[in-house]
Formats: structure tokens, sequence, C-alpha cells
């Protein structure tokens, strides 16, 4: 099994931000420290993160832009049209992986139980350090006057501090 990502997503006076690390893990071994895990759909508008298995997450990118073209790019309709295949479908049901994935406006987390949801506070985090990034975000959105780009780097750091699938070598998409 393949562990070793961290994806935190931060909305924050307008601006969008979905940042990650680069680590990939598996067992004991780090096979790779620098993966890019976020990406940019929809001809730029949309902005995606994965968690788990890299080959299930580039199928179920390559899923979610099929269903962003289809409801015209409109992220709420794609996400929920997703889940629905993911959580329906015999193939994409053994999957192992998460995305976020985000807009200007809107921002979701989809998993393969059929998940599709809007985090509270406009941040969110998926994977092995999530918990802790996204615990430094809130904290440093909550008490600072940090940018959205500013927390995504010293939530994503702090959480590479503490876990040991999370690396420093971190990668940034912003809307």
């Amino acid at each position: 099994m393949f562990h070793g990502t961290t994806i935190l997503c931060i909305r924050k006076d307008g601006h969008t931000v979905l940042a990650g690390d680069g680590q990939v893990t598996v067992d004991k071994a780090i096979l790779k420290g620098n993966v890019k895990k976020v990406r940019r759909l929809a001809d730029g508008h949309i902005l995606a993160g994965f968690a788990g298995s890299t080959s299930d997450a580039f199928t179920l990118f390559e899923r979610f832009e099929g269903k962003l073209k289809e409801c015209q790019n409109q992220l709420p309709r794609a996400c929920v049209e997703l889940a629905k295949d993911w959580r329906a479908d015999k193939f994409l049901r053994r999957l192992e992986a998460m995305l976020i994935v985000a807009s200007k406006d809107n921002c979701f987390i989809l998993s393969g139980a059929g998940d599709v949801l809007e985090p509270e506070h406009g941040i969110a985090a998926i994977g092995s350090g999530g918990s802790y990034a996204l615990a430094a975000a809130r904290a440093l959105a909550e008490h600072s006057t940090l940018n959205a780009r500013q927390i995504a780097e010293h939530a994503l750091r702090i959480a590479a501090d503490i876990c040991v699938y999370t690396n420093h070598n971190l990668s940034f998409e912003e809307l």
C-alpha cells in the first residue's frame, strides 16, 4: 500500500490555494520525494489534488475531467456525478484514493464511499498528514494575517515536521 501524501486546500479573501507534499512511501521506505500531487483541470479553472494510490488517482483525475466536461465545468454538479459513479461502478469502487477539488468559489473532498464534502472554514485536507495540516491551517487562518498561500505553506511544513509520510517538497496551484 502506498502512503505519503498531504494535500491542503485554503480558500481565503477570494484566493484558492491547493498544496501538496511530494512523498510517496511504500511500507517503511520512501520511493520518491518529488511527486506533484496537485494540478489544474478544466483549462486551469479547477484545482485537484490526490491522496492514495497514484495510478488510482490518475484514473480519478481522468474521470473527473470527463464529468467536468459533461457538467460544463460546474464543480458541485461534477463532484456529485463522479461520486455517484465511484460508488456504483465495480471498477471505480476498488480505487484507493481521495481527491480534493477546488475552484474560486468551492472546495470539495471526494471519496470512494460516495462522500462529497464541502469543508467548514474554507480549509480542507486529506492524506496521511492531513489532520496535522488541517489543524495548523485552521489555527493560522484564525490567529494570523497570513494570506492563503502563506497559510498553506506554513501548515504543510508543520505537517511535514510531524508526519513521517509527509515531506517538505511542496507544490502549489493557485486561483
